[in-house]
């Protein structure tokens, strides 16, 4: 470009219109200067398709939501006294149940184990197909699908939602608008009913919903879910997707040339153009811009324009294309699961082949195993005894009378099994002191009670005599506290240090 045609355009994005520069570049320039920067939404109107993944969406969308709304009535029975709902978040109790698992707050890290699984699960599936988990399984996808649905069933397809909204105000209007309106209502409520089932006893709650006796606080988050899933799923829809979610932005760095994506194949489509029935197909491509893929699009894109942020590779631009192509008789697939690497193949004449086990693959598939190998361990060794001691900071130990130092402890002894247990406590390591339980002098002072599923919190006293003082090395001892399952003979070990003054 010359330094003449720089200046112009340079003066045309100030406002002028200098000689040298054609009509439609100053009123491009110029267009884009005075672009708002807000610009409102263009309310998108998705056609209902056939074919194979609409069909797949109903399937997931099917199963997804029959999880999620049946899963707090499944019973479990873990005996008596124990809640018998095989997915419980226990608050109050301090428990999350999930069937056979029970987790206690100290056991926290499983969770975390799940959700490290679930990232990992999902940098693969994106690293072999895209946003999948976007276009099929994700809550506000499953939802906006519902709510399009009944949405259609009200006001009917693309072209009659289209004619209705530019339509004047009337009482048809009015009674189809309000009907589609309670109906998403009813979902939303019935989305917060089912959460708030997840953290009490389902079918309790549901009486006391029903009688108007339930906490303020299930009232409170019914009423939150029910706000969220009519405002995100039924109003904002796609914007969500594109303003509010993070991983659209994420996603980039999980592709690689190698990806699956849904793509339109240009070398197959180009020169687009309608074309007439019984004309030849010579010198022109297989696309005749007949709009279907962007009218069937939920997020209102064209995904003949390459692959865009807003592209949940949902695929229904592939059966509203394949559904084209059937009646123009041309082959299906220009707009189809494609990589990269593929289209540069073609261009260069080369046979397209797939690359699924790539190093980014591996590396995640590995990982997968590693975490699940981990938690698989840590699940089949885990204890149903668990002791934690915390020893006094203010003040550090207490000089006796007889010039013995004396040390305090706060014992933890939980009881995970659902029967009562027996402990021996005692300590190793520190030859000579004496342990003492506080307020419990006799025989069985070291002998602890704990009840089913229940914490024992124990204070206790360790003293070391003056004459064996000379054991402590720069003032402290290493030792250990060690609790015995009297019935079993199962121990767990704490280890700890014991302070005096320094020598």
């Amino acid at each position: 470009m010359s330094l003449e045609r720089l200046a112009a355009e340079a003066a045309a994005a100030a406002g002028a219109n200098p000689h040298g520069l054609e009509g439609e570049r100053y009123t491009a320039v110029n267009s884009e200067k005075n672009r708002p920067l807000y610009a409102s939404r263009v309310k998108v109107y998705p056609k209902l398709v056939h074919g194979n993944f609409r069909r797949l969406k109903w399937l997931v969308m099917a199963v997804t939501l029959a999880i999620y709304y049946i899963t707090p009535w499944l019973r479990w029975d873990r005996g008596p006294g124990l809640p018998d709902q095989a997915v419980l978040l226990d608050f109050p109790a301090r428990r999350f149940y999930f069937f056979f698992l029970e987790i206690w707050p100290q056991e926290f890290y499983y969770v975390t184990g799940l959700l490290i699984l679930a990232a990992f699960g999902l940098f693969l599936v994106t690293s072999v197909a895209g946003r999948v988990w976007c276009g099929y399984a994700c809550p506000q996808t499953v939802w906006t699908d519902l709510f399009i649905h009944v949405e259609r069933f009200f006001e009917g397809d693309r072209a009659a939602r289209i004619r209705l909204d530019k339509s004047p105000l009337s009482a048809g209007k009015l009674l189809r608008k309000t009907a589609k309106h309670i109906v998403w209502l009813l979902i939303a409520l019935a989305t917060g009913g089912a959460w708030v089932f997840y953290f009490a006893d389902a079918p309790t709650l549901a009486v006391q919903l029903l009688s108007f006796d339930a906490p303020a606080i299930a009232w409170l988050f019914i009423g939150l879910f029910t706000l969220t899933t009519y405002t995100l799923g039924a109003i904002a829809r796609e914007q969500v997707c594109i303003y509010m979610c993070p991983w659209p932005r994420i996603q980039g760095a999980m592709f690689d040339e190698d990806s699956l994506l849904v793509s339109y194949r240009e070398d197959r489509g180009e020169k687009r153009g309608p074309h007439k029935k019984g004309t030849s197909w010579e010198g022109r491509g297989d696309c005749i811009d007949c709009g279907q893929c962007v009218a069937a699009c939920p997020m209102g894109i064209d995904i003949r324009d390459g692959m865009q942020l807003e592209c949940i590779q949902c695929a229904l631009c592939i059966d509203a294309c394949n559904e084209i192509m059937d009646k123009v008789e041309r082959p299906r697939g220009l707009i189809t699961y494609d990589t990269f690497r593929n289209q540069e193949r073609r261009k260069a004449g080369e046979t397209p082949r797939l690359n699924i086990l790539r190093p980014r693959t591996i590396l995640y598939s590995v990982l997968l195993v590693l975490v699940s190998a981990i938690m698989l361990f840590g699940l089949s060794t885990r204890s149903t005894l668990d002791v934690s001691v915390l020893a006094d900071r203010n003040p550090l130990f207490v000089v006796l009378s007889d010039g013995g130092i004396r040390n305090g402890y706060q014992l933890k002894i939980l009881n995970k099994e659902h029967a009562a247990h027996d402990y021996r406590i005692s300590i190793s390591g520190l030859d000579g002191a004496t342990l003492t339980r506080s307020g419990h002098a006799g025989e069985d002072e070291t002998i602890i009670h704990v009840e089913a599923d229940s914490l024992a919190n124990v204070r206790l006293f360790v003293s070391l005599p003056a004459a064996l003082l000379d054991r402590l090395d720069g003032g402290e001892a290493e030792f250990a506290f060690i609790v015995t399952d009297i019935a079993s003979g199962k121990t767990a070990t704490r280890q700890t240090n014991f302070r005096g003054p320094v020598q």
